[in-house]
């Protein structure tokens, strides 16, 4: 069982490293002193393709999550930056079938939380809630880095696990870029790096290279408060070592998908978002769908 376990390891890893995202909108400016409270439900399924060295077949897997999430604007040397902290719940299904054995795997709990802190280099200086009304956004250049420490559930017995007992970082800069106040072009490069988790299943250590991971965004906004983008990336590398044996598990993968928004009166608003896998190597060919509720205040 330990086998066919091991086989399914990049079933959820992919989605917990977060290279998949989508997330347009990341370095628009916001009035400091602004707090949201955002809530957000998802669920994920599809085919995983493993190298063909391996052993497996009709692999395949349903991953549903709920996160809650908390962000505060502030002023930072001068310029609009933000702070921000997610902690998610996530179910998992995978199955498949390895050398000719159906096996199946189940999980639910903790994920690991994540922390990000972004800052406008240019473009975007720090604006109380008046000023923010009369702001025209042009081009603006920022920066952030997300960190994910290894507080999730994890058991070293099992290989499946919803925490990863390591800690990732991604830094990222971001370029947007505003035409006639209602389109707008964002470009989006960071890299994932990962320390190595000395707890893994059989008591080995388990390392990974980094992934770099870009993302593209072109968004049409029909007023202040809603809009649509079509959004895409791509991601490559992550290869793994496990007990110093190298995998062939190197991801070279991409993702299209679009997110709509639209807010209301009393700082409520909500985001849809739909995504499929484009082209994928290794690693999970998921399609995705996303709801998230806001709510924002100033204080």
């Amino acid at each position: 069982m330990s086998r066919i376990a091991a086989a399914f390891v990049l079933l959820l890893w992919p989605v917990f490293v977060s290279a998949q995202e989508l997330d347009p909108g990341a370095y628009w400016p916001l009035p400091r002193g602004l707090n949201i409270v955002t809530g957000v439900g998802g669920v994920n399924w599809g085919d995983v393709t493993f190298d063909p060295a391996l052993p497996v077949e009709d692999a395949s897997a349903t991953i549903t999550s709920t996160a809650v999430s908390f962000t505060r604007a502030f002023n930072l040397a001068g310029r609009s930056a933000n702070a921000g902290a997610s902690l998610p719940i996530v179910g998992g299904h995978v199955e498949g079938v390895y050398l000719g054995q159906h096996t199946e795997v189940d999980r639910f709990g903790l994920g690991d939380p994540r922390l990000r802190l972004a800052v406008n280099l240019y473009g975007a200086p720090t604006m109380t809630p008046r000023e923010f009304a009369s702001y025209r956004q042009r081009f603006i250049i920022g920066v952030s880095l997300v960190a994910v420490p290894p507080l999730g559930q994890y058991d070293s017995t099992r290989v499946i696990n919803l925490g990863t007992n390591r800690w990732s970082f991604k830094p990222e800069i971001g370029l947007s870029r505003t035409f006639d106040g209602k389109w707008v072009i964002e470009l989006m490069v960071g890299a994932w790096f990962f320390t190595d988790n000395t707890e893994f299943f059989g008591g080995r250590t388990r390392e990974q290279d980094r992934i770099v991971a870009t993302q593209v965004h072109f968004t049409r906004r029909f007023s202040s408060a809603m809009w649509l983008a079509a959004d895409a990336n791509f991601y490559e590398g992550g290869r793994t070592t496990v007990g110093g044996k190298e995998n062939l598990d190197l991801q070279k993968n991409s993702r299209i998908g679009a997110t709509f928004s639209k807010g209301f009166g009393g700082g409520h608003a909500i985001r849809a978002a739909v995504s499929r896998g484009a082209y994928t190597t290794i690693g999970a060919d998921f399609t995705s769908i996303a709801f998230a509720y806001n709510y924002a205040w100033v204080n």
